[in-house]
């Protein structure tokens, strides 16, 4: 008899345990970056955005990571660095449960819109923010390594949390 392969429990956004980022955290978080990511960020990369003062949460259930966000604040914006869903809980509604949670998270500093780049090539995460709210406002040529020989253009995108 063969084993059948284990499928992710589905689960509700409110399942989720809210936890800030921090540097005891950043090993939990790097096997989701690693398996999500082509050119993840290092452990380096996490605890540089952590001692530069950068905000981020991780998303718990049972105890376990499942997600992830990392972003910066400069005057009255929030800057979107990083967000990740564990590969094996796409499609329940985890994105969206951490891009909302950014958002709050952003509002209740006072900030007034949320940017981020995203591959051009991510329909997928491109749908999520626009239903979200994030309008696209231009691309950055050449932003994200492909492989050593190219790159891909970024989609950079805003919300506006407050009327400007």
């Amino acid at each position: 008899m063969s084993a059948l392969p284990q499928v992710a429990q589905a689960v509700s956004p409110a399942d989720l345990v809210w936890r800030p980022l921090d540097v005891a955290s950043v090993e939990r978080i790097l096997p989701i970056e690693q398996q999500v990511y082509s050119h993840p960020w290092t452990r380096g990369n996490f605890i540089d955005s952590i001692a530069a003062g950068h905000k981020g949460a991780v998303g718990l259930l049972n105890d376990d990571v499942v997600c992830y966000w990392v972003a910066m604040t400069v005057l009255d914006e929030v800057h979107l660095l990083n967000v990740a869903v564990a590969r094996e809980h796409w499609g329940q509604g985890l994105g969206q449960a951490a891009m909302a949670h950014l958002l709050a998270q952003a509002r209740a500093a006072g900030a007034d819109q949320v940017w981020l780049e995203v591959r051009v090539s991510n329909a997928r995460a491109i749908a999520l923010y626009a239903r979200l709210g994030f309008e696209p406002m231009g691309l950055r040529r050449a932003y994200y390594p492909l492989d050593p020989h190219r790159r891909e253009d970024a989609r950079l995108m805003r919300h506006l949390l407050r009327p400007t």
